[in-house]
């Protein structure tokens, strides 16, 4: 890529949160694969990110690559409005044997915010179908559950990056987020801000939509697991849906296969996407139960009312079902397990650092809070002259690689980190 081709790129072209009159520097990727990313200049770098989640199994995996060629010499997209095929059909069999039993009916869309639309959507038409006016979501503080605009509207209206379209977004409840952490004692007293909302306001909440156990772009936080059963208690107790937003955290990434399992608890509407197809193209999985599609089926309009243009991608499909089947090997435990290993050696003790107030690990996710916020523009280009590509936001460094990471680039993650934080020109 040409000197002439970055200016334009500059110019032109917007990048995610990223300003065209002063855009962050971009580095240009020309190939890539395992766990490292090809500069134009030939540089490897090692990705820390799994490119927000997706990437789990590496880039250009064989078995996934294979089933994209093997799709595209059939059809590489047809729509699904009066017309199915195999990719998708096979792919929701695997996604409800995947899923507790209950969870028996999906929607396929095509990113993780669509995901969350369609669920709020299924929330309000089926107390529509009940014959009650409920519109109001409820969810907790330092939420984050996408850009789109019913997604944004359940995340956190005040200590969000969408706090400038609040005037313009439907009005949401938002409990205190649990205080106590993942492997802290469970303090009670986090769950009465929540009681109160949902008593206050019984009949008018459609719905509850929670990111279980890791508060991701809100913080990245690890919350304590019997907040999820305390929630589930009061959904069930006042006979309200339960919708857990598994996009960042399914498949794996927290060392359960979908987080919700470390509080043994069901929802009843299930959101899926990023590592959904190990990071190749994108799709996105809501899935719910036979008694909420059954009584969305009996309201007025008779039907669901959405219908994404590239629903059911067949190549997306195609590469969700070869990246379960990765999956079903298991060795994604093992994979996962060994990284929670290493980072609680070598990350965790990064607490003792002046310029940390908090280090936290779970599963494949690392997490380095500082007391000041970052430059993300120098700290950016620090971290790819040192040969791997970490993107911190906030006060926050954070990891969360490929499964398939060796232990030692992984070490070497978490020695740029160090490094990075002896420099005093990196936080403002």
């Amino acid at each position: 890529m040409s000197q002439s081709d970055m200016l334009f790129d500059a110019k032109h072209i917007w990048h995610p949160y990223s300003s065209l009159i002063k855009p962050v520097s971009c580095y240009s990727i020309i190939s890539a694969k395992g766990v490292y990313l090809k500069l134009k200049n030939g540089k490897k770098i090692i990705d820390g990110m799994s490119s927000w989640w997706s990437t789990i199994h590496g880039y250009n995996n064989p078995i996934l690559n294979k089933a994209l060629k093997k799709q595209i010499k059939k059809i590489s997209h047809v729509m699904f409005g009066g017309i199915t095929h195999p990719s998708a059909i096979l792919l929701c069999k695997k996604l409800i044997k995947l899923t507790p039993k209950k969870l028996e009916c999906i929607f396929l869309s095509d990113s993780g915010s669509i995901a969350i639309e369609v669920a709020i959507k299924m929330l309000i038409q089926y107390w529509e179908a009940l014959g009650q006016n409920r519109t109001k979501i409820l969810t907790i503080k330092n939420a984050y559950h996408g850009d789109t605009f019913g997604a944004m509207s359940i995340s956190d209206p005040n200590n969000s990056m969408h706090k400038i379209y609040n005037h313009f977004l439907p009005k949401n409840l938002f409990a205190n987020a649990p205080c106590s952490n993942f492997n802290d004692h469970w303090n009670s007293n986090d769950i009465i801000s929540f009681k109160k909302i949902i008593k206050k306001n019984i009949f008018t909440i459609a719905g509850v939509i929670l990111e279980p156990i890791v508060q991701s772009v809100g913080g990245m936080k690890f919350y304590h697991p019997i907040f999820l059963k305390k929630v589930k208690e009061l959904c069930q107790n006042y006979s309200i849906p339960l919708v857990f937003d598994e996009i960042a955290t399914g498949f794996g990434r927290t060392g359960k296969f979908f987080a919700f399992e470390h509080a043994n608890v069901i929802p009843d509407i299930l959101c899926l996407g990023k590592a959904i197809t190990g990071g190749t193209i994108t799709l996105a999985a809501t899935l719910t139960s036979r008694h909420i599609a059954n009584t969305i089926s009996n309201s007025s309009t008779r039907c669901f009312m959405h219908g994404p243009t590239y629903m059911a991608n067949p190549l997306a499909c195609s590469a969700a079902n070869a990246n379960i089947k990765i999956l079903e090997k298991n060795q994604w435990q093992e994979q996962v397990s060994n990284i929670e290993k290493e980072l609680n050696i070598n990350l965790l003790p990064l607490i003792n650092h002046p310029r940390v107030i908090d280090v936290r690990v779970l599963g494949a996710i690392g997490v380095v809070e500082c007391s000041k916020f970052i430059n993300l523009e120098l700290i950016q280009n620090f971290f790819v002259k040192n040969g791997v590509w970490i993107r911190p936001f906030r006060k926050l460094i954070y990891i969360v690689p490929p499964y398939i990471i060796s232990i030692e680039d992984l070490k070497k993650l978490i020695y740029i980190i160090k490094k990075s934080l002896d420099q005093n020109i990196f936080f403002i």
